[in-house]
């Protein structure tokens, strides 16, 4: 089953929305707004309505890290072995 080209899509993909949430994360972490880059970020509304999602955020970033490191481990197999 993982040794398709649809798994190493899914993967690939997979990675993507891992790099992209990640960042969601870090640009909504609660102490960007505190630092000097961040300062005037929670004025903005468009901020703030981005901002109020990050525990979102969090739930689809490590859904999408487990479902990768599954099909990485299927497509490649244990490294270590």
């Amino acid at each position: 089953m993982f040794q398709t080209l649809t798994a190493a899509r899914v993967l690939f993909a997979l990675g993507i929305v891992n790099l992209v949430t990640g960042l969601m994360v870090l640009f909504t972490c609660r102490c960007l707004p505190t630092s000097r880059l961040g300062h005037n970020w929670l004025q903005h509304g468009k901020y703030k309505s981005f901002y109020k999602y990050h525990c979102y955020y969090w739930w689809v970033f490590w859904i999408s890290v487990i479902i990768h490191a599954i099909f990485g481990l299927g497509l490649i197999g244990n490294p270590f072995s």
